[in-house]
């Protein structure tokens, strides 16, 4: 006599439910998945950490030649030339910073007006909103540099991602001095 239809898938759901082969295979696929996404995770987070890193101190050492009035002296000294500057200063991403780095250089007639020069939300950041006003002597200055950082882990851009739609992340970083006395020029004040 045969068994029937229903009883023969009953045992098979029943020996598939005790079997063990391969189980060691299926868990290990299931923990190497997560294992690799916070691999993933970390690298990115590492190489957001460094890129800022690297913008934060290109912006100090090309600020320095403001602040010193090497730059505003020198034959070079256009926005340009300080985009320039600050690249050179990038190490690693020197080659991607010409198309993906914007700077913004403004004087303040005092510190506490610095308050209000805010930097510009990834969400709305326009490089027509920059300015550059290198200043004169004992001029108040503000040098701030943006850097676009292209994020690669998937489902970690939607964390890190501050440019809606781009898989972008809008970088960062600035420093205000007050310019030395390096000529007798008369101070700007507030310009930008």
């Amino acid at each position: 006599m045969r068994n029937p239809p229903l009883r023969r898938h009953q045992r098979f759901a029943a020996r598939f439910a005790r079997a063990e082969r391969g189980a060691v295979a299926v868990e290990v696929s299931l923990t190497l998945v997560l294992f690799l996404g916070l691999i993933f995770a970390l690298f990115e987070l590492a190489m957001v950490l460094l890129a800022s890193t690297s913008l934060e101190t290109a912006v100090q050492v090309a600020g320095r030649q403001i602040r010193t009035g090497e730059f505003q002296q020198g034959a070079s000294n256009s926005k340009t030339d300080f985009k320039n500057l600050v690249c050179a200063n990038m190490g690693w991403l020197s080659s991607q910073c010409a198309a993906d780095a914007y700077v913004d250089v403004r004087t303040y007639a005092s510190f506490s007006d610095l308050a209000g020069g805010a930097p510009q939300p990834g969400s709305s950041f326009s490089p027509a909103k920059t300015c550059f006003a290198a200043g004169n002597p004992t001029d108040i200055v503000l040098v701030r540099a943006y850097f676009k950082w292209r994020l690669f882990t998937p489902l970690l851009d939607h964390g890190l991602e501050n440019m809606p739609g781009t898989g972008m992340r809008l970088m960062s970083s600035a420093t205000a001095f007050r310019n030395e006395p390096y000529s007798d020029q008369p101070a700007l004040g507030a310009k930008c």
